[in-house]
């Protein structure tokens, strides 16, 4: 599993931190999933070798404009480039009358259909390329959701004990097995999938969007590897500004992540206050702040991060695919 940040600031971008974004895609493939789409998501792309082309589906987490005032434009140069495959917009559902105004006051034209699902209709788990998506409610000034993706192709191997008891011979048998076919032998129907065994549990991600209670996603979090949270601001920050902006501190999310046992938190969502090069506040306070609560694997992101999740579910930094220069 593949993470790219497009975007890490809130509110407002700097000149080394975009607005909100964020990629997922399974190790290698050319489709790819997308995570809110703040203002210049289109930009930070050309930085990378994903594609408005391949671009399988679109997710809003909710409906701020540093998370979403990007999309118009995104799916205008889609169109502009030849799009004609659908695409799949999961928002909340004010996102459609948004995208529905734009193109009517803006004569935008778009050559593919959009198969807009609202978020707030999600009963049941729904397949997005290689993950099952549930989304789970947060506490935000509007409403906001978190995106939590299992992955669903996971290697197998042969129950060799059951084949043994059932005196299923080794040899291209246990090939076609292992490779999910059905077959005949001696007068029984049997069924790959009924004699193939995990070799591991499968990963599972949350990507969250603005949030001031943590612990709405305990359940979400179980068996979970990977937690991306937003910490807007240190606690002490938090504190002077009190509950109304109701974003999260680094220790509230670092402390959530130690009780649930998650072994990867990354941070993102960072108030334009904190500095990245000289100047006080820093991002490192933010950083310092976490690591005092958490054990885990920490990382705050930046923009045009790239990160690998293994197949045994360990964050891993991977190298940047970029074009171009780096802003």
């Amino acid at each position: 599993m593949e993470l790219i940040f497009l975007g890490t600031s809130s509110g407002t971008p700097t000149k080394s931190r975009n607005v909100s974004g964020l990629a997922l895609r399974r190790a290698g493939a050319r489709a790819w999933c997308l995570i809110d789409c703040g203002e210049g998501t289109q930009h930070r792309l050309l930085h990378t070798r994903l594609s408005p082309m391949q671009l399988d589906t679109l997710l809003i987490t909710h409906v701020h404009g540093d998370h979403c005032y990007g999309l118009p434009g995104l799916l205008a140069s889609a169109a502009l480039a030849g799009r004609t495959a659908p695409l799949r917009i999961i928002a909340p559902a004010p996102i459609a009358a948004f995208i529905e105004c734009v193109a009517r006051l803006s004569d935008l034209r778009l050559d593919f259909p959009i198969d807009f699902v609202p978020v707030e209709s999600l009963q049941a788990p729904l397949a997005v390329q290689d993950f099952t998506l549930e989304a789970v409610a947060l506490s935000h000034r509007v409403p906001s959701y978190a995106y939590v993706f299992t992955e669903t192709r996971v290697e197998a191997k042969l129950d060799v004990p059951r084949l043994t008891a059932e005196g299923i011979p080794a040899g291209p048998l246990w090939g076609r097995l292992h490779r999910g076919e059905e077959l005949e032998f001696e007068g029984r129907r049997l069924r790959g999938p009924d004699y193939r065994l995990p070799e591991r549990a499968p990963r599972k991600v949350i990507i969250a969007g603005d949030n001031d209670t943590p612990a709405l996603l305990a359940e979400a979090a179980r068996g979970a590897c990977l937690l991306v949270h937003e910490a807007t601001y240190t606690r002490e920050v938090a504190e002077r500004l009190g509950p109304a902006p109701q974003h999260s501190d680094a220790e509230r999310v670092a402390r959530f992540a130690e009780q649930a046992g998650l072994p990867n938190l990354i941070l993102t969502h960072f108030s334009p206050r904190y500095q990245d090069g000289a100047g006080s506040p820093h991002i490192d306070e933010i950083a310092a702040e976490a690591r005092a609560h958490y054990g885990g694997r920490l990382v705050l992101a930046r923009d045009l991060d790239h990160y690998r999740l293994s197949r045994q579910g360990e964050l891993e930094t991977a190298a940047p695919r970029r074009t171009g220069r780096q802003p």
